[in-house]
């Protein structure tokens, strides 16, 4: 059974920084594509950034400075490291990973930027 667990949210302050983790059982992450997205309540879901199964990263316009997206094999958990934090990335996190043909996604974790 496959199971992705998102930690690391929470409360912080506008200029400050998180640390979001996906850990992964039942797959191995580096077999696939690993995304991070982001929603406010009563929005749609969108992408904030992904890394690659050779590593490539990328990422939304608006995080490509102050995101990093990265991948530890041997923990097999994919981070988003997130610097300078603004009120607009509040949201709940989610993890979704493209794996075999199939779609997974994590339950979410929730950041929330005060100004």
């Amino acid at each position: 059974q496959v199971q992705l667990v998102e930690s690391g949210g929470g409360l912080v302050q506008t200029g400050g920084s998180l640390t979001l983790s996906c850990t992964a059982s039942g797959i191995g992450l580096s077999g696939g594509v690993t995304h991070w997205y982001r929603q406010v309540l009563g929005h749609q879901r969108e992408w904030v950034a992904q890394i690659e199964r050779g590593g490539t990263t990328i990422y939304k316009d608006d995080v490509r400075d102050r995101f990093t997206i990265s991948r530890d094999n041997a923990k097999n958990t994919v981070n988003l490291q997130m610097k300078n934090l603004k009120p607009d990335d509040t949201g709940t996190y989610y993890c979704n990973v493209q794996w075999g043909g199939r779609n997974y996604w994590g339950q979410g974790t929730r950041v929330t930027v005060s100004s």
